[in-house]
């Protein structure tokens, strides 16, 4: 795991890696469902393809629902902005050109596997972080790291989901 950044301006990252013992196609597979992806998130509520779109390319929406304890609910809408298959996958949420946050798949063939990491910006954009910042200024990068190891513990969990799925059917 990595992490940058200590306040939301500084766009704070996550990054989560596993090793998983598939072929590249097999796990973008996975990765490219993403129905798949509700099933191995608790924040992550439903998923769909917007426009008609059945598959990720760069410019397709995706319609996100969501619930956190402490945020509530929310819908968010995502834009695909890299698309390489059995390489990358990513999307900005709500506001491709100002997003309120940034997430990446990534698979790099190697040792008879495939090495998968999970990587996640928070910002430039508002999202609920920047609510809670709002209300709570003096605690900001608490608020930060707090939503990191969040963050991190859920990409963790997805990861090891995919794996399972792709070594095991």
């Amino acid at each position: 795991m990595r992490w940058t950044g200590a306040r939301y301006t500084d766009k704070p990252t996550v990054e989560v890696r596993t090793w998983i013992a598939a072929r590249p196609e097999r796990v973008w597979a996975l990765v490219r469902d993403i129905g798949l992806m509700p099933g191995m998130s608790d924040e992550l509520q439903s998923v769909e393809w917007l426009d008609g779109a059945e598959e990720p390319a760069v410019g397709a929406r995706i319609l996100g629902r969501n619930r956190h304890e402490a945020l509530g609910d929310w819908t968010t809408t995502s834009y695909v902005i890299e698309c390489e298959p059995c390489r990358v996958l990513a999307w900005a949420v709500q506001n491709p050109d100002r997003p309120s946050a940034v997430w990446r798949f990534r698979l790099h063939p190697g040792d008879g596997g495939t090495e998968v990491s999970q990587w996640m910006q928070m910002g430039p954009g508002r999202s609920g972080v920047s609510a809670a910042i709002d209300r709570m200024p003096e605690k900001e990068q608490k608020i930060v790291f707090v939503r990191l190891r969040e963050l991190e513990h859920a990409m963790t969990t997805t990861l090891r989901h995919l794996k399972n799925r792709a070594e095991n059917g």
